[in-house]
């Protein structure tokens, strides 16, 4: 029977928190889109106005609705939102932390930012926690936590009423445990969101988990679901490079947005349209594919990644993902020796027999263990020398011929238990993404496995022993970051400015990066746009030094920019700065070779080959052109949430977003709505405020932005 207290009232959850916990609140809450958002609403609310007691909160990446920043992305933003996110509440410390306006007596604490979204803000910069993700629940314990909140889903069946931590089984058991066996106070709260898709096997909550759950109206609301973004030239090319180097019957590891979904749909178009794959390929390598792999998955891939995203449910759909792990040692080592058919066989009981993980006759161990992975049906009893299925007796003895055939013919399992082909610790994505969760029936979901980060994030041993069992899921893994600059010496910042403003945070890129160089078949790799461009002008990624390192030097492995793949495991710093020039804009090859002679790094007689000397944009669109308006490479391969005539709209507003940062581009675009003015849809207009223009700037706007339509 369980054990949890239930509550239907959500100001009495927030009197019981306050009366739970002596003195001061220290809350964790889980990252992205796990966290109990009117929950913490309602105690922030509460604390916000009474400062004899601090509120400190422990979390990352606390997601809000977009706001645009100018008058005209707010236009054309409110019914989009109000369209896609629905009812999702906002974070009210979120507010007051963005608008400088957080009382002196509640701080927020973050280890993971939304990408540049606290730039400049002093209160959040000062409170950053900077730590690895695997590191976090250590963290959060050294900060004094006493309560963690979780939202929470909920299904009812013959056991009762279970919770599922749904998104977000990253860190929650692990900090309960830790907290609970240090015999430290610990307040444990879920909220109910009946929006959030049930998850089952490690995410599912034992009775014991949490003091107290609340059930109330108002609690349930809509997920956080950022829209699909469109895959660009640059990120298409750094997509198909990065499909080209997973090995079939590998782990994958990828991120989210749109460069996530960019390898996502090279992996399909290689496993599906493998001579589409291999041209596409052939012209963005003029050097040839020695090294690379275009051919089909025929044992497919296993998913292993922090984040469980939109783009793996779409290799797992169209069955790239499909390669199954164990839970279990011996049954994973057979596997991978390629022992095991797709569902439980008479050969597997005799290979676990002359393994000895089994013995003859079975003891009842032996049973529980077979029943437990499926190989033999749930409804098989042991009794002395005789196994018994409903009325049907068989002779208990694999080494006899006559008496295992009969097993194998009768009391196998139907299919594998516990076999998963995707393992995540958190997940966010698209609407799509969240209902295709809900639509998955019950064996589907249980091939995807949301666990805790210690497990997915880390390799060496645990508290559960589980390092060779790891080893052995995780074969010929690649592991797959983004990072914004690269030096020349193979360092990456990937998570901070040279000031120490930080942009995001590690995350788990440190962990993977390592993971890449510990497992002798892996590989890390590291990917970014060879260039930037923003109010500072063009900018390249690709940099002699940084002053802020997220992956040391020491670590580099592989490089991707949509110019091509560079290997830096093992080479001299010479070879490294070469094989990275190789893969940098041509506009900024030279300044970068000149500063790594300068500096004695590179022979002073070295010169670029002809071919590298070509990197550009326009270079890219040519040999990728056919493929883009073939619809090989479609700028949604996934869908989108917007519609046409949002999609044309917002074309434009980037256009006109980034002619603002380039009077190059600004003034012919000025010149020329100096004529006739365009016509423009009249719903457009009304979606941008400007139906109704009779300022001089609005005019001006609605002429600038008819040019770009």
């Amino acid at each position: 029977m369980s054990t949890r207290i239930w509550l239907s009232n959500l100001a009495l959850a927030v009197d019981r928190i306050l009366q739970s916990v002596d003195g001061d609140i220290v809350m964790a809450i889980p990252l992205g889109v796990g966290k109990p958002n009117p929950l913490v609403n309602a105690l922030y609310q509460r604390m916000r106005d009474n400062p004899s007691r601090r509120l400190e909160l422990f979390t990352a990446l606390s997601l809000q609705k977009p706001q645009g920043k100018s008058a005209l992305e707010q236009h054309f933003l409110e019914p989009l939102v109000a369209r896609v996110f629905e009812d999702y509440p906002d974070f009210d410390y979120v507010k007051d932390l963005q608008a400088g306006r957080l009382p002196a007596h509640i701080r927020v604490h973050e280890f993971f930012m939304k990408t540049g979204d606290y730039l400049g803000n002093d209160s959040a910069q000062q409170a950053f926690v900077c730590t690895n993700y695997s590191f976090a629940v250590r963290d959060m314990m050294l900060q004094g936590v006493n309560v963690i909140a979780q939202a929470v889903a909920v299904k009812t069946g013959p056991a009762g009423r279970q919770l599922s931590l749904s998104s977000n089984p990253d860190l929650t058991f692990d900090l309960v445990e830790r907290m609970r066996a240090a015999g430290r106070p610990l307040l444990a709260v879920a909220m109910v969101n009946t929006q959030m898709p049930f998850m089952p096997g490690s995410a599912v909550a034992p009775d014991n988990v949490f003091d107290f759950v609340l059930d109330a109206p108002g609690c349930s609301h809509a997920v956080f679901a950022p829209p699909n973004a469109a895959i660009g030239w640059a990120d298409y090319a750094i997509g198909l490079h990065a499909a080209s180097l997973v090995q079939d019957g590998g782990t994958l590891q990828i991120g989210i947005g749109s460069l996530g979904d960019a390898i996502a749909q090279a992996l399909i178009v290689r496993d599906r349209s493998t001579s589409d794959f291999s041209q596409i390929m052939t012209g963005l390598c003029p050097q040839g594919l020695a090294g690379r792999e275009i051919g089909p998955f025929k044992q497919g891939l296993y998913g292993c990644s922090e984040m469980f995203v939109n783009g793996f449910m779409r290799l797992i759909d169209a069955g790239v993902i499909r390669r199954q792990v164990f839970a279990d040692l011996d049954l994973q080592q057979l596997a991978l020796a390629g022992q095991l058919a797709p569902a439980p066989d008479a050969a597997v009981l005799q290979a676990l027999l002359q393994r000895g993980r089994i013995a003859s006759p079975l003891r009842a161990a032996d049973l529980a263990y077979l029943q437990k992975h499926g190989i033999l049906d749930a409804a098989v009893r042991l009794d002395g020398q005789q196994l018994w299925l409903g009325q049907a007796s068989y002779r208990n003895d694999l080494g006899d011929s006559t008496a295992a055939a009969a097993i194998a013919r009768d009391l196998l399992g139907p299919a594998w238990l516990g076999a998963v082909v995707m393992h995540g610790g958190f997940f966010v994505g698209p609407r799509d993404f969240y209902q295709r969760l809900r639509d998955l029936s019950e064996p589907e979901l249980a091939r995807i496995d949301m666990t805790r980060i210690a497990y997915i994030n880390e390799l060496y041993d645990d508290a559960q022993g589980s390092e060779a069992l790891k080893r052995a899921q995780r074969a010929k893994a690649c592991f797959m970051n983004t990072t914004m600059k690269v030096t020349l010496l193979g360092a990456a910042s990937s998570d901070g400015l040279a000031n120490g403003q930080m942009v995001s945070g590690v995350g788990g890129q440190y962990n993977f990066v390592v993971m890449g160089h510990a497992l002798p078949d892996a590989r890390s790799v590291m990917m970014l746009r060879a260039t930037h461009d923003n109010h500072d002008g063009l900018l390249s990624n690709i940099v002699w030094n940084y002053a802020n390192c997220t992956i040391p030097r020491h670590l580099r492995d592989v490089v991707i920019t949509e110019y091509g793949v560079a290997e830096l495991r093992g080479c001299t710093d010479a070879e490294c700065i070469k094989r990275l020039l190789l893969i940098a804009d041509s506009r900024f090859q030279e300044a970068l070779m000149k500063e790594a002679k300068a500096h004695g790094k590179l022979e002073a007689d070295y010169e670029l080959p002809d071919y590298a000397r070509h990197n550009s944009l326009d270079m890219l669109r040519e040999r990728l052109r056919p493929w883009r308006n073939s619809g090989v490479l479609p700028d949604f391969p996934f869908g989108t949430d917007l519609n046409d005539d949002e999609l044309q709209i917002v074309r434009a507003l980037k256009k006109l977003k980034h002619a603002g940062h380039h009077p190059a581009e600004l003034v012919p675009m000025i010149l020329k709505s100096f004529g006739a003015e365009k016509a423009v849809p009249p719903d457009y207009l009304e979606r941008l405020g400007l139906a109704e223009a009779h300022s001089f700037k609005d005019l001006f706007v609605r002429r600038l932005f008819a040019v770009n339509l």
